[in-house]
């Protein structure tokens, strides 16, 4: 394989290969070339093989042929690297909502062999900060509506010096260079390992975790999960609810899609009552969400029963199994559960329709393989609790991260989630194996929430945990010591909910505070966490 990067950053950060897992190319989809350019092979390769007319990406007054999104990608790359001096290997940073000029632009940073670090919208300065540190970030197309935290956190960031805006009507906004250019690109050669993206995760230390991707996994996922499972057609109608940021979103709303010539609608505002009213209005057949939106959603069924819907996926979260009975009661259609993580890229246990079990996230996808382990790596027997461990082509590789020889151990990924396999090979979700909470498909770090409280001038000290809650999976808990002279009340909760809105993304503001005198600690001074999820 020949790198097409002169920024070898990703290379030269990448895990040594002796703690990286093993990786399995048995199926004959994942015999990959040692050059691959994964924008070509989903983009252009349906355009150059005569089908470029077909419907590519749909938004409110919006609708893009895969020629169109092709031509828009490669103005973009061509902006990309005569006006903005972008090389194979540098990282890009991706802001906006789900939407066309979002894709378009993911598709262009794949074009020039740069890598694309995509943000969620409600990530504040701090955390963007964070992200751009890390992965040394040089450049950012910037939805013009997102423009402000991107601006606060770019005073902290110097290497990145080359911003620009898009959905901007602005003279030196990216559409205005965008007519400069021609629609015209040659991709860059790039080599199946080279890096295309970095996809950020929070640990529960609060510091964001960069997972690096190769060109060879964003089609790996595209080879396993997709044909074995989901089994989308050619004229299937996808849409959503994950941000594009997320691999989960990215695979369901952009990759998956594109690899049968489907289309895909992209929506900025996903609430359950939006996601309805697009599935009317675009006749879409294929939905992704989490269970908190299906909980909402089956209130509906009668209406979704007289739509096009025909599948749905449900992920970022355990599913639990009155979601799974109620969304088939009310509207005829059986889950797709599965559980993915951002080290993985995407889905690697799941079950079809016909296969799923009530409780049971489902089997290893072809490709990958699945096993229970003891703390010490030992495979555990049917019906015990351990840690899921999981390898195929796809797998961990922190960026320059210790957390690396945690996650990757015995050539296997360890992926923090307590599971049970039953007798027939069916594995059960039981809990995560940290202190990662889980709220209606969001990662959020206790750490982090903590941090953001005590930067209240009221707070003397905080602790926050996940419990459990029938609609969100988990919410966020927070036991709050004030400052001597403070008085709690309902309207302080409401202050310091808000702050935390304010201070990291607002789905990370603790749903429930509950004050406290003091917080239960050991004799050296350590937070017992623990007595926290203890009954009062």
């Amino acid at each position: 394989m020949t790198s097409a990067h002169t920024d070898t950053f990703a290379r030269d950060h990448l895990p040594p290969a002796t703690q990286q897992p093993d990786y399995l190319f048995d199926l004959p989809a994942l015999q990959f070339p040692a050059q691959l350019n994964c924008a070509d092979e989903l983009l252009d390769r349906p355009v150059r093989e005569g089908r470029g007319a077909r419907l590519c990406i749909q938004a409110p007054g919006v609708r893009w042929t895969y020629a169109d999104l092709q031509a828009r990608a490669n103005r973009i790359a061509n902006v990309l690297v005569h006006e903005m001096g972008v090389v194979p290997g540098n990282r890009v940073l991706l802001r906006a909502p789900n939407n066309p000029m979002m894709a378009a632009c993911w598709f262009g940073v794949m074009k020039v062999g740069a890598i694309a670090v995509a943000t969620m919208p409600m990530l504040r300065a701090k955390e963007l900060t964070q992200m751009i540190v890390k992965a040394e970030v040089s450049h950012a197309l910037c939805d013009a509506a997102l423009a402000d935290e991107l601006r606060l956190a770019q005073t902290h960031c110097p290497t990145l010096t080359t911003p620009m805006l898009f959905n901007s009507r602005d003279a030196d906004g990216l559409e205005a260079r965008m007519t400069r250019h021609s629609p015209i690109f040659s991709n860059a050669d790039t080599a199946a390992d080279d890096t295309c993206i970095i996809a950020f995760t929070s640990g529960t230390t609060g510091q964001p975790k960069g997972t690096m991707h190769f060109h060879r996994d964003v089609m790996a996922v595209c080879a396993c999960w997709p044909p074995h499972v989901l089994r989308p057609r050619p004229d299937d109608i996808f849409i959503g609810s994950p941000p594009l940021a997320f691999t989960f979103g990215l695979g369901g709303l952009l990759l998956f899609p594109m690899t049968v010539g489907a289309s895909t609608v992209l929506l900025e505002k996903t609430s359950p009552q939006h996601l309805i009213d697009a599935i009317q209005t675009f006749g879409a057949t294929v939905l992704f969400t989490a269970p908190t939106s299906y909980r909402v959603m089956a209130a509906q069924g009668a209406l979704l029963r007289t739509t096009a819907l025909r599948q749905c996926v449900s992920a970022g979260e355990a599913l639990p199994v009155a979601t799974r009975s109620l969304w088939r009661e009310a509207t005829g259609i059986e889950l797709i559960d599965g559980i993915g993580a951002t080290e993985m890229l995407h889905i690697f246990i799941s079950a079809d329709e016909a296969h799923a079990r009530p409780g049971a996230t489902g089997t290893p996808v072809p490709g990958y393989e699945a096993r229970v382990v003891a703390d010490d790596g030992t495979p555990l027997p049917a019906g015990q609790v351990g840690k899921l461990a999981v390898r195929g082509p796809t797998g961990c590789r922190y960026l320059a991260d210790a957390r690396q020889t945690t996650y990757v151990q015995n050539g296997w990924n360890l992926t923090g989630d307590a599971y049970l396999m039953d007798a027939d090979g069916h594995f059960h979700y039981q809990s995560r194996t940290d202190d990662m909470i889980v709220s209606a498909g969001y990662n959020i770090a206790s750490v982090e929430v903590e941090d953001a409280l005590m930067q209240h001038p009221l707070v003397a000290e905080c602790a926050v945990i996940g419990v459990a809650d029938a609609q969100r999976g988990q919410i966020v808990k927070a036991f709050v010591v004030l400052r001597a002279g403070s008085e709690a009340s309902d309207a302080l909760v409401t202050a310091l909910q808000d702050f935390v809105k304010a201070t990291v993304a607002p789905y990370k503001y603790p749903r429930a505070i509950e004050f406290r005198s003091a917080l239960p600690r050991t004799e050296t001074g350590k937070l017992q966490r623990f007595r926290l999820r203890e009954p009062a």
